[in-house]
């Protein structure tokens, strides 16, 4: 499959030729090589003759060119060979080595270092694209005569000017995608700090915690080789110095802090598992102390149960989150490194659905044996209580002076990305070009405001339309996609979906189908499936089950979880995974006019078809029958909790094979909207799991296993376990502590409080911790202004005030009196007097008129809004 690059990349490509032209190996080792070239070769053959490597054979492909193309083919996911030109990654492999021959640290990295943390484009499940070149020429002028370590706190520099923190959903936006929208989650900010490091030659690793034991949510960051040693940053917010983040307490409460290393490595870590595509290893030591533990499966008569799945999970979001899972040998036995906190450890064995669970305790238990006694139709309740690890680590050392010049830059960057965001399209903008273009003002303006950088294409997409006469469904299809499409999805991809299609069910209009990156693929299928063969498909949609089932070859062990496989690329190539089968399923479907989607809970995938709906089993040769039945929770408020929320305190889980599987209801959705009049769930067996977590991180947690009856009801008591001792007082503050209040003028804790009680906090302002904290506080808008609760919060300093954006932030209570901390004189009085030494912003307390300190916490805590209300609630 030879392609051709447009005439400026390729002068660009033969300008890199030219600089690395020499014959010398990628690999030295001989065996690797080997290796590399047989997975390579296992990899062209499981793609059944469909040419995605003949970019490899190219003759203007060096020796070494064509080894570097070799390792990046043999452990890509399934979907990059497919979805890119071997043009791409030809042009990356060369932007690679000029970087190396650009700057003195090239020659000073090893070569597994270079070839496993450099040269491969993709960092983790990012929509990739062309930043490497981008990057390497705004880059590299500013680097070039830094020292290795100066080069990578410059680099995180830029990426503040052009990113900052914001929550998104779970697609990780591709590196200019994140330029283009000036936000990102952590995920996307650190994947986006990788690529603009190995942009310049220095080797990069994205470091991830699956979920933190000790509040809700987890956490990216970014590990940066330097003269021998890896050092860690927070992604897009530059310190002072290396090994210092807002998460250096946190990290040191992780119970497992991993990444994934493509290809086959064998570096000095702690090698977690190994898969076709990557190599996962544990870097928890780097940031906490560890203990390991062995578990043995048995069966209920003793004996140990080979290949049991082993699943390691942390209490997070109200259900138990696996942070790791192992395949037990014939002995039953798994081991495990992790930090020294408790974990629920939860046995399967795939072949009978049996299975058992039990805490273990790194640190405390050094082995344990898991008996796999419950079958499917078991119901029974367990109390588990979990306690995190305990706070560790040291801060290195950062002088006012440097710590003065941080903060004045991070002001600077601050201001040239605000300037460059207050370009973006204003409700005011949105409802003019509404009005000029004859669309509804307020729904045309909503879009274009969330489309952010790429308000320009949603224009011209809406524009064109308003000429076809598609004004209507060109918004109706707009607003069946997520905001995060708004931003970078371009006209031509929406243009394929608008004028390919019928109608304004979103069913069939929406190119949404999962989380993928929206491609164009109607026109082409509509012209490529043969009109026999869609003929048959629109008479019985199960026809296309069949023949997904008969043609496409799986290779799920090879494809990487959200980077699938486009939907063209599926139909060219037949070659699939389950997520991009079930893509390409519901993307034909709607190219065919056929109503298609994933329900949102199950993950299943629906057709609708002669006034039915139907479940999608592409294992089964006959459709199978609907079996579901009904689930109704029913709950007794208490004084903590009146109407608990889904995901918050509480998650239901299907139980498949004897594993937990999350069903996806509304995040926040609460019991009465849900479950009181019966929520639809497939026949089986499934896990209520609730919990309360206590200020210190600890869970109570309640399991409760349940069965859904075919056609049938089946009522389950909520329970939440009650928190008790909220009251307890910590120490008392000096309420003589000055802050500056809005005015600018000097006040103390004393003039806002009087005799109330009251919630104080100290903030950083732009940082990801405050930023969770607020976005906690909003949730509870309406129940804080109406328990007319006071609350002050004073930003650190003066500089960090200026970073404060309240219009990121709209929904924050009324209630809430902002100031200024004067010389850090409200943030000592907290800590000092509620006898604590964690100085990690956000400090949030509550006081009340006597000073007394009766709640207090530091840094990255999620679930800060309920905890306050608690005591504030009438």
């Amino acid at each position: 499959m030879k392609k051709f690059l447009p005439a400026a990349i390729c002068a660009a490509s033969l300008l890199l030729t030219s600089c690395n032209a020499g014959d010398s190996f990628f690999a030295d080792d001989s065996s690797y090589r080997k290796t590399v070239m047989k997975d390579y070769s296992h990899r062209v053959e499981l793609l059944g003759g469909y040419d995605a490597t003949g970019i490899v054979d190219d003759p203007s492909v060096t020796p070494r060119e064509k080894e570097m193309l070799q390792f990046l083919y043999a452990y890509m996911p399934m979907g990059d060979m497919i979805n890119y030109d071997g043009e791409y990654f030809l042009e990356n492999v060369r932007l690679s080595e000029q970087a190396r021959q650009t700057f003195s640290w090239g020659k000073e990295i090893p070569e597994m270092v270079y070839r496993h943390f450099v040269v491969p484009i993709r960092v983790n499940n990012e929509d990739i694209d062309g930043s490497r070149a981008v990057f390497f020429k705004e880059l590299a002028p500013r680097v070039k005569d830094l020292s290795m370590k100066d080069a990578i706190l410059e680099v995180n520099h830029w990426c503040h000017e052009k990113v900052v923190y914001t929550p998104t959903d779970s697609r990780t936006r591709g590196p200019l995608s994140l330029v283009c929208g000036a936000a990102g989650r952590c995920g996307e900010e650190s994947t986006f700090l990788v690529s603009a490091l190995r942009s310049v030659g220095i080797p990069a690793r994205q470091v991830y915690t699956p979920r933190w034991a000790h509040t809700d949510d987890n956490h990216a960051w970014v590990e940066a080789w330097a003269d021998g040693q890896w050092h860690f940053l927070g992604a897009c917010e530059p310190e002072p110095v290396l090994d210092l983040g807002w998460f250096n307490s946190s990290a040191s409460r992780g119970m497992l802090l991993h990444t994934n290393v493509f290809g086959r490595y064998n570096g000095p870590e702690q090698v977690m598992s190994r898969t076709e595509l990557f190599t996962e290893i544990n870097i928890t030591s780097n940031y906490a102390p560890t203990a390991s533990v062995e578990v043995q499966a048995v069966d209920t008569e003793g004996a140990p149960v080979p290949g049991a799945l082993v699943e390691f999970k942390v209490y997070n979001y109200s259900e138990f989150y696996s942070i790791a899972k192992k395949t037990a040998g014939q002995d039953g036995k798994v081991s495990v490194t992790a930090g020294c906190g408790d974990a629920l450890v939860w046995a399967s064995d795939p072949e009978t659905g049996r299975y058992g669970f039990h805490v273990a305790s790194f640190g405390k238990d050094s082995s344990l044996k898991i008996v796999l006694s419950h079958k499917a139709g078991d119901n029974f309740r367990s109390e588990v209580s979990i306690i995190p690890p305990k706070e560790s680590g040291k801060l290195p050392e950062v002088t006012e002076e440097q710590r003065a010049e941080n903060t004045r830059r991070m002001v600077q960057e601050d201001s040239i990305r605000n300037a460059y965001v207050a370009t973006f399209c204003t409700p005011e903008d949105g409802k003019a070009f509404a009005a000029a273009n004859g669309l509804d003002k307020e729904r045309t303006a909503r879009l274009l405001v969330e489309s952010k950088g790429n308000h320009e294409a949603i224009k011209a997409f809406l524009s064109e339309a308003v000429s076809k006469g598609q004004a209507d469904r060109a918004l109706d299809l707009l607003e069946s996609i997520r905001p995060k499409d708004l931003g970078d999805t371009p006209v031509s991809v929406l243009d394929d979906h608008l004028y390919n299609s019928t109608g304004t069910d979103p069913r069939v209009i929406s190119p949404r189908v999962r989380m993928e990156l929206l491609s164009a693929y109607r026109e082409y299928l509509q012209k490529n499936i043969p009109e026999d063969l869609a003929a048959s498909f629109k008479q019985d949609p199960q026809n296309l089950v069949s023949w997904c089932r008969e043609n496409l070859a799986m290779a799920d062990d090879y494809c990487m979880r959200l980077v699938p496989t486009r939907p063209e690329g599926t139909w060219k190539s037949r070659v699939s995974d389950g997520y991009s089968r079930d893509l390409f399923f519901v993307a034909a479907c709607r190219s065919l006019e056929i109503p298609a989607w994933v329900d949102e809970v199950s993950g299943k995938v629906r057709y609708f078809h002669q006034g039915k709906e139907f479940d999608v089993d592409f294992e089964a040769p006959e459709p199978q029958p609907n079996d579901y039945g009904t689930v109704v929770l029913g709950y007794t408020p208490t004084k903590d909790v009146k109407d608990p929320r889904y995901s918050i305190h509480f998650t239901i889980s299907r139980i498949e094979d004897g594993r937990l599987v999350l069903m996806n209801f509304d995040e926040g959705g609460t019991v009465d909207e849900l479950f009181t009049t019966g929520a639809r769930l497939e026949a089986g067996d499934y896990a209520l799991v609730s919990g309360t977590r206590l200020d210190g991180g600890e869970v109570l947690s309640e399991i409760s296993i349940f069965t859904v009856p075919e056609d049938g009801k089946v009522k389950v008591e909520l329970l939440i376990p009650e928190k008790v001792d909220t009251s307890r007082i910590l120490g008392t503050a000096d309420l003589s502590a000055q802050y500056y209040d809005a005015d600018g003028q000097v006040k103390t804790l004393k003039d806002f409080i009087g005799s109330d009680k009251c919630v104080v906090a100290v903030l950083g302002a732009g940082e990801e911790p405050t930023n969770h904290i607020l976005n906690d506080i909003s949730v509870f808008k309406k129940d804080m202004e109406k328990s007319g609760a006071k609350m002050l919060m004073v930003f650190a300093d003066g500089e960090n005030a200026k970073r404060f954006r309240a219009a990121d932030f709209p929904d924050l209570p009324e209630n809430i009196v902002f100031g200024t901390d004067k010389d850090g004189s409200v943030k000592e009085a907290l800590l000092k007097g509620a006898g604590s030494d964690k100085e990690a912003l956000p400090v949030v307390s509550i006081i009340d008129g006597f000073g007394n300190i009766t709640f207090l916490t530091s840094g990255y805590i999620i679930g800060t809004g309920e905890r306050l209300l608690r005591d504030f609630r009438e």
